[in-house]
């Protein structure tokens, strides 16, 4: 299915509460938190007044005319953080459409985007059982830290 990569639109901001509650990882069997989990201020850290912090990025991946996946980094005190001039990273993709290569090419994009505005790297936190581990090994992540649940990677720009 054919997609584009472009630069989330600032109207388009409030979209992030949809892609941060897409971005919660679920396994197999359990039962969804309910949409206000976002409000909890641990994950509201990720999408509050977006766009208003210098180093606020978003990409949005679309399919005709809909926006169908989102990636985005802030400095943000979150589960990744690991230090005050790393970016940390979200990202999700609606379920149906998964699968696809529409996360690594929106993850390949906001690399390259961060690379060119000078960061040297990037941070995310992910549950060890989330398949996305995958694909940020694939892309260059590599584990720096880890608890019981998660991983923390970084990739060097």
């Amino acid at each position: 299915m054919d997609h584009i990569i472009r630069e989330m639109r600032n109207e388009e901001y409030c979209l992030l509460d949809d892609f941060l509650y897409e971005a919660i990882y679920i396994p197999e069997g359990i039962e969804p938190p309910p949409k206000t989990v976002i409000n909890c201020p641990d994950l509201q850290e990720y999408i509050v007044e977006f766009g208003k912090r210098k180093h606020d990025k978003a990409l949005v991946a679309e399919i005709q005319g809909n926006v169908v996946g989102a990636i985005w980094v802030r400095i943000m005190n979150d589960y990744g953080h690991i230090d005050s001039d790393t970016p940390s990273l979200a990202m999700s993709v609606y379920q149906k459409y998964r699968g696809l290569g529409i996360g690594t090419s929106l993850l390949k994009e906001l690399l390259q985007l961060e690379r060119l505005s000078g960061y040297s790297k990037i941070s995310l936190s992910v549950q060890k059982s989330n398949y996305a581990v995958k694909m940020y090994k694939k892309v260059g992540f590599t584990v720096v830290d880890e608890n019981s649940e998660e991983y923390i990677m970084v990739v060097n720009l």
